[in-house]
């Protein structure tokens, strides 16, 4: 009983990050694309015809900074597969990732 109590635990973290990131990450980079076509001054506002919306920087620094965050992650979860390929072993002392050998 204790394995399979233990082999649920692990499953509902397992889909939690999976859920978190596989549809998280997505979402995180369309709320970029929205924000950078609202900056820019994009068809999102109702105008005059003839008559262009001013870009927003805010929404500019929005997007970018939605997209770094996606990129962070993408980047950390690449260096994870990596780093345990070559035998390495992340940890997390602090806010930054330490990798050390085996």
């Amino acid at each position: 009983m204790d394995q399979l109590m233990a082999a649920l635990d692990a499953s509902w973290r397992v889909l939690l990050i999976g859920a978190l990131i596989g549809a998280g990450l997505p979402t995180l980079f369309a709320l970029g694309v929205k924000a950078l076509a609202w900056g820019i001054g994009g068809d999102l506002e109702k105008h005059e015809p003839g008559e262009y919306p001013k870009p927003h920087l805010r929404g500019r620094l929005i997007a970018y900074s939605l997209f770094a965050v996606v990129v962070i992650v993408a980047a950390c979860g690449i260096g994870y597969i990596v780093a345990h390929g070559q035998g390495w072993v992340i940890t997390f002392d602090g806010l930054t990732p330490v990798f050390a050998h085996k």
